[in-house]
């Protein structure tokens, strides 16, 4: 019996995992990198082994060092989580050898499933339905090039040994292929060690739901009914639910009848689900199989009422699972929604920095599976996932009320998030009507488009203003805050306060008309507002409209959490010298700390707007930067493989004369 568990992972997962352990009385063992040492998964561990570095090479990745450690600490299962070691053969072999369970299939299902192309092949024999594609050993470019030809445009590559979205690229138009198939095999040669590509049909209009099963050592398995994770960014998933709307339940069946074929093809054993391409036609295409615990269990769970930790190491303890199908039941509907350090507004460029203020929602039906606290520190090292937020509600009407108003309540200060991003999917009408498709972020990514959500900006300033004039000053507050109004005797009470609003400056002059009252003018508009603050709450009034809002004040900046969103309020305002701005102004710089992957030009080069002129990998992900004019290169600063912080001038453009 399992009496001792080794989490091999970090964060949520590793949390999630020993949560589970510890209400099934069996002692856990974290490990951890030097970035991570005082992280909550090694506090809630009850011991704890440092494994080197923070990059995952050397830490999360040393599969040889965690088995020995393992082995010294008389550690009698291993559980990967999901990521890093989770769906590796040759780890689950080695534990395998050594008399330690690995949480997890064995060694030969996790082969079958981790190619691709191999798992295409397994598939067609076991009589799973499969999208059209080419998944052979032919790795030419021109004889893939031929393959797409021959299958027609749009295509998608995909690397074989991928997942999470790398290594994979749409292709459109003939001309596109191989910039696309050059820059998926970097990109999957960079996550997987493997550049092997398999390119399949792209659907124009189709749903990604896919079926959580469970197979034991006993011949039994289960279909534990199916999640929608169409809403994805970048192929990665944003928000997933479960069950997926609109779903006939024969549909369903055979769905799940499929999924477990694809299992009992492989002899699978533990937790595992098969991903289907569902068309608007209503047929369904085999994917690929996840050989792990997903990132969006929890919404299975919430509709099940199943631990599904618990069932994987019941399965690892040798047992049968805990129910068979027909005993299991569907209740309700469940949102997963995944809680990014992200810009959506900047292409969901990868964030960092240390969370000052972290207040999640709490309530009935509401979970908040999470790795981090306040003051922790989300790095450029690993997944920027901040922690998922998963509610329950008896249909997907209520579910979809619950989740809209728990991430109203969800407020983070110190990094950007996706949380208003979130918010505008939730409240957006295509996916009230669950019009849900694979490619609902690039269709409705206008209607998803902060100005069409937010508060307008004078709006926001009156909010702002009325604030920090309200503000009573403690002595942290003091520097930023002093001398905002002004007095003299028998004079109406003048002041004025410059502030920024993201990139937009203000300077607004108000006079006192009453108690917490002022008359302020921004352009021709006269505006009468009020308002009062209470520990983290304040209400304002804008013109007879009532705001009622939780705000935090953080080093130089004030947090307004809104309705509509998060304002954010720069003090105090920067000048720049406008002859020094001009002089950076064809500085191309790094969006945040990552690498060099490439520099596509040089010295004396000419490059039109929009060229792609570098390219730089951040979190695991590729960033192309591109020409913001029509310039001549006039110098680069850095080369393939040259570390760089955020904001470091990768080269320097010199914008061509107009003739």
């Amino acid at each position: 019996m399992i009496n001792k568990i080794l989490i091999a992972n970090r964060g949520e997962i590793a949390c999630r995992v020993i949560r589970t352990a510890k209400k099934m009385g069996i002692r856990t063992v974290a490990v951890y990198s030097e970035a991570d040492a005082h992280s909550q998964h090694v506090k809630m561990a009850d011991e704890g082994v440092l494994l080197g570095p923070a990059p995952a090479s050397d830490s999360y990745l040393k599969a040889d060092l965690i088995l020995e450690l393992a082995k010294s600490l008389n550690v009698d299962a291993i559980h990967p989580g999901y990521g890093f070691l989770s769906e590796n053969a040759e780890f689950s072999k080695a534990c395998a050898d050594n008399n330690i369970a690995f949480i997890g299939p064995s060694p030969d299902a996790i082969s079958a499933m981790g190619s691709k192309s191999a798992a295409k092949s397994i598939m067609e024999k076991a009589g799973v339905p499969l999208v059209p594609g080419y998944h052979g050993d032919n790795q030419d470019p021109e004889f893939l090039h031929q393959q797409a030809r021959d299958m027609g445009y749009p295509v998608l590559l995909k690397a074989a040994a991928g997942g999470g979205g790398k290594g994979m690229r749409q292709v459109w138009s003939d001309d596109e292929f191989h910039a696309a198939l050059n820059a998926a095999k970097r990109e999957a040669q960079a996550s997987f060690g493997d550049q092997h590509m398999l390119i399949e049909k792209y659907l124009t209009e189709p749903r990604h739901v896919e079926i959580q099963v469970f197979c034991d050592n006993h011949g039994n398995g289960v279909y534990l009914f199916e999640r929608d994770c169409s809403v994805q960014r970048r192929h990665q998933k944003i928000i997933e639910e479960a069950p997926a709307p609109n779903m006939p339940q024969s549909i369903r069946e055979q769905m799940g009848e499929s999924a477990l074929k694809a299992a009992h093809a492989i002899s699978y054993s533990g937790a595992g689900t098969v991903e289907f391409l569902f068309d608007s036609d209503g047929q369904f295409y085999f994917m690929e199989m996840n050989t792990r615990l997903q990132v969006e269990h929890p919404v299975t769970e919430m509709i099940t009422g199943e631990d599904l930790v618990a069932w994987q190491i019941q399965v690892a303890n040798n047992l049968p699972l805990p129910k068979q199908q027909h005993e299991l039941t569907l209740s309700g509907h469940a949102f997963e929604a995944r809680v990014y350090a992200e810009d959506p507004d900047n292409d969901f460029l990868p964030a960092t920095g240390t969370l000052h203020y972290l207040n999640p929602p709490t309530g009935e039906d509401i979970r908040v599976d999470t790795g981090v606290v306040q003051g922790d520190e989300v790095s450029i090292y690993y997944d920027p996932m901040i922690a998922k937020l998963i509610v329950h509600g008896n249909d997907r009407q209520q579910a979809l009320a619950k989740l809209v108003s728990a991430l109203h309540d969800y407020h983070i200060v110190g990094v950007t998030t996706n949380i208003d991003y979130l918010l505008r999917v939730a409240q957006s009408e295509p996916f009230i009507q669950a019009q849900l498709t694979t490619d609902f972020v690039d269709r409705h990514n206008d209607l998803l488009a902060a100005s069409n959500i937010q508060t307008s900006a004078s709006h926001q300033a009156l909010i702002a203003f009325i604030m920090l004039q309200s503000n009573q000053s403690t002595p942290a507050n003091a520097t930023a805050f002093s001398d905002l109004s002004g007095f003299r005797v028998n004079h109406p009470q003048q002041t004025q306060v410059s502030f920024a609003i993201g990139e937009q400056e203000f300077n607004l002059n108000a006079q006192r008309v009453g108690p917490n009252a002022w008359s302020i003018k921004i352009g021709d508009e006269q505006h009468v507002c009020k308002g009062s603050l209470n520990d983290s709450s304040a209400s304002v009034q804008v013109n007879m409209h009532n705001i009622h809002s939780r705000y935090v004040f953080a080093e130089n900046e004030l947090n307004i959490f809104t309705g509509s969103g998060l304002i954010k309020v720069t003090l105090p305002i920067h000048d720049f010298d406008d002859d020094e701005h001009a002089q950076t102004a064809g500085a191309i710089a790094a969006p945040m700390n990552g690498t060099v992957v490439d520099i596509l030009v040089h010295s004396g080069q000419t490059v039109a707007k929009g060229d792609a002129i570098a390219i730089v990998e951040a979190m695991k992900m590729e960033h192309s930067l591109k020409a913001p004019f029509d310039a001549t290169v006039v110098e680069c600063f850095f080369k393939a493989g040259d570390r760089v912080d955020g904001g470091a001038t990768l080269l320097e453009l010199a914008p061509l004369e107009s003739e």
